[in-house]
């Protein structure tokens, strides 16, 4: 893929979720697809309740540009990654917005779900492509850290899910998740641009563009939520896309921010067990323990956006 047009891609992405986005956003008010602010979410989120949601289809529709080079390597496979994933979110978001209430599908019928995805995507992988980089777990330079396949496939179901989760807890403030994951994406983009991967290249830039015009609607003050058919579709596009390019294990660097997230919510759960009703946070994931510190929501969406940046370009260093 040229620069020429990988600049190209980064733009349709950003005009299908900038244009696109009004459309949608009409739509969803026309049809009352509305948020409704969860009973123990901190008290300045109840003025959210109203704001429509399942503005991440805008994420699905970024990607269909990838099926025009369906016979390109893992093209198809990831648009379908991130297409059934979205799914599901899509599921969750309408059955929470049916029945008056934001809990939608069980969280493990989520996870079976999208690990049953996963499955398919990694086996779809495996079997379709003789240069995939089977088993690869990282790679950097000339050195590349490879694993025994049923290692390698179990990581990489861990690692579908656990990214899905880790970005469905982020989203949980005006443009924290949208922005947070620009930067992961900048860094695939240029290791699929160095490995010559048109398909996960055009994927990540599709990603970005989408995510910078969704941000339009998305930043404080929202004026339409992704829902879990976003986060999901994200998760999904983020993990896909790495595990494809054989760098699986930077997505604990990468997505720092996602995994602080996911562990502020197990740590918090685990301690509230075991000491009887005792918190370490004042509110998980993380995001919600800064606001009830006195961070303004602006104030901590900046700064982990910042901190995503960060480990983004650590993350950069250590490839190259």
């Amino acid at each position: 893929m040229t620069i020429p047009w990988m600049l190209v891609s980064l733009a349709v992405g950003f005009l299908i979720a900038a244009f696109g986005g009004a459309a949608l956003l009409a739509a969803l008010r026309r049809l009352q697809f509305n948020q409704r602010a969860y009973e123990d979410a901190p008290e300045t989120h109840q003025g959210k309740t109203g704001t429509p949601t399942m503005g991440g289809i805008l994420f699905i529709v970024a990607l269909v540009p990838l099926l025009a080079g369906a016979k390109t390597p893992f093209a198809l496979e990831l648009f379908l990654l991130v297409l059934a994933c979205g799914a599901v979110g899509f599921i969750d978001d309408y059955l929470g917005i049916r029945f008056g209430r934001n809990r939608g599908l069980r969280a493990r019928t989520k996870y079976l779900a999208t690990a049953l995805i996963a499955i398919v995507f990694l086996r779809a992988l495996t079997e379709s492509y003789d240069f995939f980089p089977r088993d690869v777990l990282f790679h950097a330079g000339t050195y590349s850290l490879v694993a025994p396949h049923w290692l390698w496939l179990l990581l990489g179901i861990l690692a579908v899910t656990g990214t899905i989760h880790a970005v469905n807890l982020t989203d949980g403030l005006d443009g924290l998740a949208t922005g947070t994951i620009l930067p992961p994406l900048a860094v695939l983009t240029v290791v699929g641009f160095e490995l010559g991967l048109p398909a996960p290249t055009q994927a990540a830039l599709l990603g970005i563009g989408a995510g910078c015009g969704f941000l339009i609607y998305n930043r404080y003050k929202a004026r339409m939520f992704m829902g879990d058919t976003g986060s999901l579709a994200l998760g999904a596009l983020l993990s896909g896309i790495a595990i494809v390019e054989g760098e699986m294990l930077l997505l604990l660097l990468i997505g720092g921010v996602f995994v602080a997230e996911a562990l502020s919510v197990i740590v918090q759960v685990l301690y509230f067990k075991a000491t009887g009703g005792k918190r370490i946070f004042r509110m998980s994931p993380l995001h919600h323990h800064f606001e009830l510190g006195g961070w303004a929501e602006t104030k901590v969406t900046a700064r982990f956006w910042i901190a995503s940046f960060l480990l983004s370009v650590a993350a950069l260093a250590v490839v190259r």
